[in-house]
């Protein structure tokens, strides 16, 4: 079987519980090995009141401290990047086809000094190479042009450059030959009353179209009406301009199943796509474990992300 590292996330939330729980399930498909020191482990798993499976394989990481369930802390911070870095490099020598991340918290990144935003942010930089952030599951994939940037400032990336270039890419990975792509403005601007943007999508779907010698990309679509049912009948991969365009309806159609997906030449990586919830962590509520699962099961199948 494959082995495939799994971050651990951040210790104060629910991702520990969730590699504990599920350990026996992804077992049967995979070597898991989880990238947290045994201090730790065994400090968690004994205040969730869980005992540490039999074949747990560890990478020893990061450094030992308090727990403090449902907190943003800055060591928790330092050891879910840690666990992240460790992972990437099992990953890097060969020890693990693809890696898993459990969820961080990005407030305890930045109390840790971290400067990214994010896990597809971070690889972008530390393996340097493009990077894109997909997620959803078989039933519909969003993909991003932009993610963890503010509102105020998409619009300013809306460019016929950077978009033809982002989609260029995307068809490296996407073998689909129907993908939707979505405007950014109320109406898809309603040709230029309402905005510019529309116009610099166009121009990058038609170039891309043009250079890929197939219709492959339709739109710039209404983004209102794009996630209708008829539209998810035509389309399983959207394109969207930034983050909560595209994840608002995901969640609303397939929280708990759904995953998010690094697309990127240099490495296989996936994860939940959901919170540390802090509401819940420590807590012995019920916890999903099927994004968890999913994600663990895309990562074995390549050919189903590259």
């Amino acid at each position: 079987m494959k082995k495939v590292a799994i971050s651990i996330g951040d210790i104060n939330g629910i991702g520990l519980e969730i590699a504990l729980r599920a350990h026996e399930e992804i077992s049967k498909i995979c070597k898991p090995i989880y990238c947290i020191n045994k201090s730790m482990l065994a400090w968690g798993s004994a205040m969730l009141g869980l005992d540490i499976p039999e074949k747990f394989k560890i990478k020893e990481c990061g450094d030992v401290f308090e727990i403090k369930p449902g907190i943003s802390t800055k060591e928790a911070g330092e050891l879910s990047f840690d666990s992240f870095i460790t992972a990437i490099a099992l990953a890097k020598s060969k020890k693990a086809s693809a890696i898993v991340t459990l969820p961080i918290n990005k407030s305890s990144w930045a109390k840790a000094g971290i400067k990214y935003k994010g896990h597809t942010d971070a690889l972008s930089d530390l393996l340097d190479c493009e990077t894109i952030m997909m997620l959803g599951c078989e039933e519909m994939y969003v993909v991003l042009l932009t993610h963890h940037i503010p509102i105020k400032d998409v619009s300013s990336q809306v460019t016929a450059k950077k978009v033809y270039r982002f989609l260029i890419n995307l068809a490296k990975y996407i073998k689909d030959e129907n993908i939707a792509v979505l405007g950014l403005n109320p109406h898809a601007s309603d040709n230029g009353l309402m905005g510019n943007e529309e116009i610099e999508i166009e121009k990058a779907i038609k170039k891309a179209n043009k250079m890929l010698k197939k219709e492959i990309f339709i739109g710039p679509m209404v983004p209102d009406t794009a996630f209708s049912p008829t539209n998810r009948k035509k389309y399983k991969y959207f394109v969207c301009m930034y983050h909560d365009q595209g994840l608002i309806p995901l969640k609303a159609l397939y929280f708990n199943e759904s995953i998010n997906v690094t697309l990127s030449e240099a490495i296989i990586r996936t994860s939940v796509d959901h919170g540390t919830a802090f509401d819940k962590a420590y807590k012995s509520q019920d916890i999903s474990l099927l994004s968890y699962v999913n994600a663990v099961k895309k990562s074995l199948n390549s050919h189903d992300i590259l």
